[in-house]
This record gives C-alpha cells, sequence and structure tokens, in this order.
C-alpha cells in the first residue's frame, strides 16, 4: 500500500484521483485545498487530514517525514498555473508526483522539473488518459500499420459548452489556465502527437476568448482541429439534442468513436504508474510546445486548409474585455 496526499480537493478532477487511489489499493494521509467543498473525500478517504491553507498542509507533510511515516506519492489537482510549484513542492518533500494535465504551461517549466527530477531522485507522472483509451489504441496500431508514405487526414472537433462563471474563474484567465487550446485541447494534442508522429507545422486560424481552431501536420497526418466552449458554435444535430458538448475525430470520413470508456481511464493511469509505467515529462512535451506555440501565434484569419467550424459566428462573451 502507498501512502498518498492530494493537492486540490474541491477541484472537477478530484473525485477520479480519489476513486484511483482507492481502487488500487493505496492510502490518502492528506489533502489540500482553499475551497472546502470537499465532502465526496467521504466516499473514500473520510480519515484523511484536510488543510484550506497551504502553508499548514507543508507542516503537516514535513511532520510525517520527521515521524518516518512516508508520503510516496504527491496527487496534482490544482490549477494549470500552480502545478509547476505543486510538483517541485512533491519533489522536494521526497515523493513522486501525479500531476493532472497541463504538466506546465511554457515549454522551459517542463525541462526544470527534468533536471528537478535528477536533483531529487523522484517522477514526475503526467495524466494522458487518452493513451489508454481502448479506441485511441487501436487508432495508433491502424497508423502503425499504414504504408510508410501514408498521410491521413483527420478532422477534430471538441465544443464543450460553459456558462458564464467559466470567464470569473482562474479558467477564463489566459494567463492562469493557458487559454481555450491549453485548458481543453492540451489532451487532444498529446493523442496526436502519440498516434501521428513528430510536429512539423502549427498554422493557427481562429483564437479567441471561447474558441480556437487551426492545421497541424505532423508525420503520419494532415490534422485541421476547432475547440470551443461557446454553445452557439454547436452543430445544430447537437443543439436539437440539447446537448452541451460535441466531441468528433473523423479520419478519412470515418468517425472514431471515443466518447465511452472514460470511467475507468485515470484508474488504470494511477495502476500503470505504481507499476513504473508513467507517462513522463518528455511524454507531456511535445503537446505542451504546441499549446504554447497556439497561445503566441497571430491567427491567420480563414486562409489555407482550415476547420469548417472556424466559420460559424458564436458571438462574443458580453463581459469579456
Amino acid at each position: 500500500m502507498k501512502n498518498f496526499a492530494l493537492i486540490g480537493a474541491s477541484g472537477y478532477i478530484a473525485p477520479r484521483h480519489l476513486k484511483a487511489i482507492k481502487e488500487t489499493g493505496n492510502n490518502l494521509l492528506a489533502a489540500y485545498d482553499p475551497f472546502d467543498s470537499v465532502g465526496v473525500m467521504d466516499n473514500y478517504f473520510p480519515n484523511a487530514d484536510f488543510f484550506v491553507e497551504f502553508e499548514r498542509f507543508d507542516r503537516h507533510i514535513d511532520k510525517l517525514k520527521r515521524k518516518s511515516i512516508p508520503v510516496d506519492y504527491v496527487s496534482i489537482c490544482s490549477p494549470n498555473y500552480l502545478h509547476d510549484s505543486h510538483i517541485r513542492f512533491g519533489l522536494r518533500n521526497g515523493a513522486n508526483v501525479i500531476c493532472e494535465k497541463p504538466l506546465v504551461l511554457n515549454p522551459w517549466n517542463a525541462q526544470s522539473l527534468i533536471d528537478l527530477e535528477k536533483e531529487t531522485g523522484k517522477h514526475i507522472n503526467n495524466i494522458l488518459q487518452l493513451r489508454l483509451h481502448p479506441n485511441i489504441i487501436a487508432l495508433k496500431k491502424k497508423v502503425e500499420e499504414s504504408p510508410k508514405d501514408k498521410i491521413f487526414e483527420f478532422d477534430l472537433t471538441y465544443i464543450t459548452s460553459r456558462g458564464n462563471w467559466y470567464y470569473t474563474s482562474w479558467k477564463g484567465d489566459v494567463s492562469k489556465s493557458g487559454g481555450i487550446a491549453t485548458n481543453i485541447g492540451i489532451h487532444f494534442f498529446d493523442m496526436l502527437t502519440w498516434i501521428f508522429g513528430e510536429t512539423k507545422k502549427n498554422v493557427v486560424h481562429v483564437h479567441t476568448h471561447d474558441r480556437a481552431a487551426g492545421y497541424l501536420e505532423f508525420t503520419k497526418a494532415k490534422v485541421r482541429w476547432f475547440l470551443s466552449i461557446n454553445a452557439d458554435t454547436l452543430p445544430e444535430s447537437a443543439k436539437q439534442k440539447n446537448m452541451r458538448t460535441y466531441r468528433s475525430m473523423n479520419l478519412e470520413g470515418q468517425e472514431i468513436e471515443f466518447s465511452d470508456g472514460f470511467t475507468d481511464l485515470h484508474t488504470n493511469s494511477y495502476s500503470e504508474i505504481i507499476k513504473g509505467n508513467g507517462f513522463t515529462v518528455k511524454d507531456a512535451m511535445p503537446s505542451i510546445e504546441i499549446a504554447y506555440t497556439i497561445r503566441k501565434e497571430t491567427p491567420i484569419g480563414l486562409k489555407g486548409d482550415y476547420h469548417p467550424f472556424a466559420k460559424v459566428d458564436g458571438g462574443n462573451h458580453p463581459f469579456h474585455l
């Protein structure tokens, strides 16, 4: 049994980590979050200590270490811009780290973490659960078995509607979330590099506060992508069914179904990490670089090979400045 500490216990993704720790037969010693809406912990680890002040959490972890009660892993579910600092906290306290994506917002921060891994002898594991999805694994196998000179045509569309709260929260602040491409797109960019290989070209057509669209070329594919949090950009078929989320991955006219099968992917991720098969900082680097480039590039508008959804006029958020 491994001992865990968790940072970001009240966040959306935290229950999946709590479930994964429990289902892999491990124990949560302590958790931290500045917000105290963490009743979900009762379903998994009611005896875990909980802190709303980081300083007290830090002191508690230090006390455990001095009592020879090891924290083997620190799980990080905090806001994107805090991942870097919280990863460093885990490593410096002698723990391995399991961190949600994006691992960090900037490529140079990732390199610094690799250096810190070497200094501490501990490991950073990034949750890249799409790599464990059976249909994504099957797609990768299909690409690997294709003729060497085959270049696939691929369209990625992901719309996950968000309300006004999004813009008030840290997610609406590009300096904290990394913007749309990072916040909702990072795991897709990781999936694309994992399946199709090295990034050759990165063109941004549209990039606003509520959507982004562009074109990526990889060793084995040409990809048009569209990401949005604006419900007005949903296709008519989704609107008629009152759907708030729309996902589509199309490989040369064939739809790749991946909406189901997410339930156990965090548990599977934890199982592999504990076996020593986690995804490393180097694994995460290509997607971090893609998202960073998208954030910094000036959109060229509707020129070249752009995603059809890039033409959709979804309006602007009234409070966006």
